[in-house]
């Protein structure tokens, strides 16, 4: 997959999105479809992450991002657009 088939953004998630398994869960959401990226908690409560991969698969994410596990409640999402990278398929929770 060239960068041209490629989709990268930059999320961040307030909400009740900490202390409830969010990162783990995306993470695991993200393999599942293939992207590269990472997630991390921020100081002010909220998730941030980035995801690269083809561009259904993303948009896919972001749909999942939108009511994220079970145990949250998301009440915003910021979606920024950045140049694809071309990761190499790893999604790493960082602390």
């Amino acid at each position: 997959m060239t960068t041209t088939d490629r989709r990268r953004v930059h999320v961040l998630v307030s909400g009740l999105v900490q202390g409830v398994w969010f990162r783990k869960h995306t993470q695991a959401e993200a393999e599942r479809l293939g992207l590269a990226g990472w997630v991390r908690n921020l100081p002010d409560l909220r998730v941030e992450f980035t995801a690269e991969g083809a561009p259904e698969n993303v948009e896919r994410l972001l749909h999942w991002a939108r009511r994220g596990p079970p145990e949250a409640r998301v009440d915003g999402l910021e979606v920024e657009e950045l140049p694809p990278e071309g990761g190499d398929g790893s999604f790493e929770i960082l602390r």
